[in-house]
């Protein structure tokens, strides 16, 4: 075994909040590893367990609300303090207290870059575990975050807006990502909007009174997979606690996922099973702001 290579820094801590999937590649099972490829100490903070996702016809399920908060005790008890916090799926509103306290004594402590995937639904429908409450409790949690990365559905379902009659409309995207940032993300990125065989990230930045937008439109084979928002926004937060910007590391993302989408269609994966990132992790190896 050759000799390492001298480590030319420490690398980054993010709390990854998600629940843990054990088959069907989505949520922690693919964050983690994602994570760890783009040189990022990944700490799991578990939401709940499931054998498999909700696309299955059957799943072992356990809510972990009870355990969240002394969890979370034991990292302020430590003094812990990490550079970025990754949240995707909260399954019970009595999860939202428990996350806000923890961003909140992280931020007393310094300036965590907050990732939140607002896991609510998609296809026009918000998944069969989410309740009218939790959806209006994540409208106040989003407040905490640095990134925002809903898809199309997710973001009407936050800001209250009707479906769109064209989804793909300058007009419409433009209004919903103002309205989006308005509740509290300097950051958002509007995921997977299908238009003309392709499928556009429409991504938005507040600074002060300036809005900037721009999008990032991939070829798409049609079709949907699941874990592919966890593999999304993985890449963003450890882009982000690395300082590569936010116009790249959308690109980095989007490339990435329609890679590993068209290698399992061409491999014969089913769906449900998700996509084969496993194969191609070395996409994301080079150190922060390489090609």
């Amino acid at each position: 075994m050759n000799d390492y290579a001298p480590l030319k820094s420490i690398p980054k801590k993010i709390a990854a909040i998600n629940d843990l999937t054990g088959f069907g590649r989505c949520s922690l099972a693919v964050v983690l590893p994602i994570l760890n490829a783009m040189r990022i100490q990944a700490c799991p903070v578990p939401t709940s367990v499931f054998s498999s996702h909700m696309a299955f016809s059957s799943y072992y399920y356990r809510d972990l609300s009870d355990g969240l908060s002394l969890y979370l005790e034991e990292y302020d008890k430590l003094n812990l303090l990490f550079d970025g916090i990754y949240c995707g799926f909260i399954n019970s509103p009595a999860q939202f207290a428990h996350l806000s306290r923890f961003m909140e004594s992280q931020r007393q402590k310094g300036s965590p870059v907050i990732l939140i995937d607002p896991v609510l639904g998609d296809g026009q429908r918000t998944y069969r575990i989410v309740t009218e409450e939790l959806c209006q409790r994540m409208k106040q949690f989003i407040s905490y975050a640095t990134i925002l990365t809903p898809n199309l559905t997710e973001a009407c379902l936050l800001t209250d807006t009707p479906w769109p009659d064209n989804a793909a409309d300058p007009d419409f995207l433009y209004e919903l990502m103002k309205n989006l940032l308005r509740m509290g993300p300097a950051r958002a990125v509007i995921t997977g909007i299908p238009h003309n065989g392709a499928l556009i990230n429409y991504c938005g930045e507040q600074n002060g009174q300036d809005l900037s937008v721009f999008s990032y439109e991939t070829a798409s084979n049609g079709e949907s997979r699941p874990g592919t928002g966890d593999l999304f926004a993985a890449v963003l937060i450890a882009d982000a606690v690395s300082q590569v910007p936010f116009t790249q590391s959308v690109q980095k993302a989007a490339d990435f996922i329609r890679i590993c989408v068209n290698a399992s269609a061409d491999a014969g994966l089913p769906r449900r099973e998700g996509v084969l990132f496993e194969n191609y992790l070395s996409y994301l190896w080079s150190e922060p702001g390489e090609t």
